[in-house]
């Protein structure tokens, strides 16, 4: 067993529609996590009466709450780091507002392969930012090689392996060092810490610790499996452990759209 205690940390914020919120109770409702946990929802750039209209929702379900005292947007990254510190005896999965466990004993699997110098996510991919640069009627050709430029100087091109971290687990500790100073002023900023040149598998892949993605069978995958999983835009993409927007875009493509988007995350 385990001997550390494990945090399951949804966030929500003013940004984030009800519906989102509502499908993560639902769904952490329905699927048996197989272990025991604290759920942690934290809740960000919200006012008092909306916190006390969502907890009222889930007064039946035994969770702490962490209300976020920071008054200015720094994305999701920013909320994770101020949790971290609070819990930095734990073992955290952390979990954006648009994703929620779709398997039972989906936080089985994760902590089955969770040992120190590990992260484990629910998914992984080998997109780079810099295919996402297209021309856009009207043609802006000064637009499209700015960008372009931008994006080399941050990103790696195809493939660009990382983990996606609409939800992954750390050891808070390990997640400190990576933030220390850094700041998430800008979107653009959150998207070079997922994927950028020193992203955060970048970066802990550089001080070797293990990177899994871990699927519904309870398996793990290497880097250069990843693909195989079934958890990220391939073939049906039927293994998830959790679902996120991303997948769940995927998931609504036609056939031959969905094998343009294979491509473009994995190349094949």
């Amino acid at each position: 067993m385990y001997s550390k205690k494990i945090i399951v940390c949804y966030l929500f914020t003013g940004f984030d529609k009800i519906t989102s919120f509502n499908q993560f109770i639902r769904h952490y409702k329905k699927f048996n996590s197989g272990i025991k946990h604290e759920l942690l929802i934290c809740y960000k750039l919200l006012k008092k009466k909306k916190i006390d209209i969502l907890e009222k929702k889930i007064k039946d379900i035994n969770h702490h709450f962490f209300i976020d005292p920071i008054e200015v947007n720094d994305w999701d990254f920013g909320s994770y780091k101020r949790v971290a510190q609070k819990y930095n005896k734990d073992v955290i999965l952390f979990m954006n507002s648009h994703s929620y466990p779709i398997t039972n004993f989906w936080l089985k699997k994760f902590i089955k392969h969770f040992k120190n110098k590990t992260i484990i996510a629910s998914s992984g991919s080998f997109e780079s930012i810099t295919q996402q640069v297209r021309f856009k009627k009207p043609f802006n050709f000064i637009s499209y090689f700015k960008k372009k430029i931008k994006g080399k100087r941050s990103f790696n091109d195809f493939p660009n392996p990382h983990l996606n971290t609409s939800s992954f687990m750390i050891n808070p500790g390990d997640f400190l060092k990576y933030l220390k100073n850094k700041s998430f002023s800008n979107k653009y900023e959150t998207w070079k810490i997922e994927s950028g040149f020193n992203s955060l598998t970048n970066f802990f892949k550089r001080r070797n610790f293990k990177l899994f993605v871990v699927n519904s069978d309870g398996k793990k995958f290497k880097e250069h499996e990843w693909m195989l999983s079934e958890t990220y835009h391939y073939r049906k993409q039927s293994k998830s452990i959790i679902s996120d927007k991303h997948s769940r875009k995927y998931l609504r493509l036609t056939t031959n759209e969905k094998k343009k988007s294979q491509f473009n995350v994995w190349g094949v």
